[in-house]
């Protein structure tokens, strides 16, 4: 493996703290100095000029659906770790709700396996369950063994207290962090979009906010009993920050994630383009479209439907609060993809998800970083040392520590662009941001010192 030196960009590592114009010298899949590229460049280097952009520990995402094995009509690992490049991202964490659910070490061998040919570093998340039934715990201490990163039921949520209890007890012992999906099956019922003034207007089953903070406050307790680290997924209610923010002031090992979907869009985008402008993505248009044609949706659209549901504006606001003091540490995509027949059916039958890999980075700058509620290497943070950090990934991930793996983004938080949903190197499409205008994205993505993506090639 040759050497890659990144050139004259600002180097900016959250971790660390370092945040000057630098350039970073790659030798044998890892970082060999930080310096002038006077200083770097001596010997036959490959040049990559990075003048005018930010060079940053590579991305990393602990929430994704790759669909393999067993529904790989929706995604395959090979072209989830494709879109993931092209997102800046250089680790993803595959969820087990496959089929079968990885509830075994022969099926994490299988995932191992195939992410050995994939661009970007998959790893690997076991069931808490067998099946992600809820019902009996995985055999925990296989699961470890085999290496996975942290056990979830995702998709699914533990019902059982006793077993959630007994499931932290053992992920404790091995070391392991767990990632819950906060649901009460009693408080959601056949909910399909949050509950309130839209779900009346619409007519729809109403799926209330106390269906996640139910789980959340559970979550807290056992944490706090067990000791155990609780990561609560992709939370969307008002009440569950409250409580996060209030636990974690008490030090309780509990720990929360947003999605960009959750911090953008509102459940007045079931109503229709017209609705969510006019409600709540007024200051969205002025800011993000300045006077460009706005994006247009028929009402029930189901490239709105996902799990949990998209919530109030005060809700929105809530998850913006707690991303910036630090309550939600971890952005997070949820990348579920679906194929297009799935989705093109009435709201109630649609299955939940969007895709997000790819539309992950600019969101996230665009709600934080160019409006001034953090600044770039606070919102870095959560997409690289912070996730690196709760799941204790090896090889100097998330960092640009000299010694450290090679994995590196290179992004331009003001370039502009339109998201095409059909551009797009997922197998899946449905993705709700189809025809919104950007403001930041990656230019460069590059793994173990090889560049795995450049945007235009």
């Amino acid at each position: 493996m040759g050497s890659l030196l990144l050139a004259n960009g600002r180097v900016l590592d959250p971790a660390s703290g370092f945040d000057q114009i630098a350039s970073v010298l790659i030798r044998d899949g890892h970082i060999a100095g930080i310096g002038t590229e006077a200083g770097l460049a001596g010997g036959e280097v490959e040049r990559l000029d990075c003048s005018g952009k930010v060079v940053c520990p590579g991305l990393i995402d602990l929430h994704v659906h790759l669909r393999e094995p067993g529904q790989t009509g929706k995604e395959t690992i090979a072209t989830g770790a494709r879109a993931a490049a092209r997102g800046g991202f250089t680790t993803v964490v595959c969820m087990p709700n496959t089929s079968p659910s990885i509830d075994s070490a022969s099926t994490v061998a299988l995932i191992q396996e195939k992410a050995r040919d994939a661009v970007v570093r998959v790893e690997v998340t076991g069931a808490l369950s067998k099946g992600i039934a809820g019902e009996e715990l995985a055999p925990i201490g296989s699961l470890a063994r085999a290496g996975v990163v942290a056990l979830t039921d995702d998709g699914h949520c533990i019902q059982n207290n006793d077993l959630m209890r007994r499931a932290l007890e053992y992920a404790r012992q091995f070391g392991l962090p767990v990632m819950d999906h906060c649901q009460d099956y009693g408080l959601v019922t056949d909910g399909v979009m949050h509950e309130g003034h839209w779900s009346l207007v619409l007519g729809l089953r109403g799926w209330p906010s106390a269906g996640e903070e139910m789980i959340v406050a559970r979550n807290i307790l056992l944490a706090e009993q067990t000791g155990t680290h609780v990561h609560c997924q992709h939370l969307s209610a008002a009440g569950s920050i409250r409580l996060l923010r209030e636990a974690r002031r008490r030090g309780v090992p509990i720990s929360g994630e947003a999605c960009p979907h959750h911090f953008v869009l509102t459940d007045a985008s079931i109503a229709g383009g017209d609705e969510f402008w006019r409600e709540d993505g007024a200051e969205l248009a002025r800011r993000w479209f300045d006077g460009a044609a706005l994006p247009s949706w028929p009402p029930y659209h189901t490239h709105w439907k996902m799990n949990p549901p998209l919530r109030s504006a005060a809700d929105r606001a809530a998850i913006l609060e707690g991303v910036v003091d630090g309550t939600l540490d971890v952005i997070a995509s949820d990348h579920a993809p679906h194929t297009e027949a799935e989705k093109e059916v009435e709201f109630d039958f649609a299955p939940f998800g969007i895709v997000g890999l790819e539309t992950e980075l600019s969101l996230s700058l665009m709600q934080f970083h160019h409006t001034g509620r953090l600044s770039l290497g606070a919102l870095l943070a959560k997409l690289t040392c912070n996730p690196a950090r709760l799941l204790r990934l090896d090889g100097g991930r998330g960092t640009l520590a000299v010694g450290g793996l090679a994995d590196v983004t290179v992004l331009d938080p003001d370039a502009t662009w339109t998201c095409d949903r059909h551009e797009t190197a997922s197998k899946s499409r449905n993705n709700p941001f189809h025809g919104w205008c950007m403001k930041g994205r990656a230019m460069h993505t590059i793994v173990g010192g090889r560049v795995v993506w450049s945007l235009g090639s």
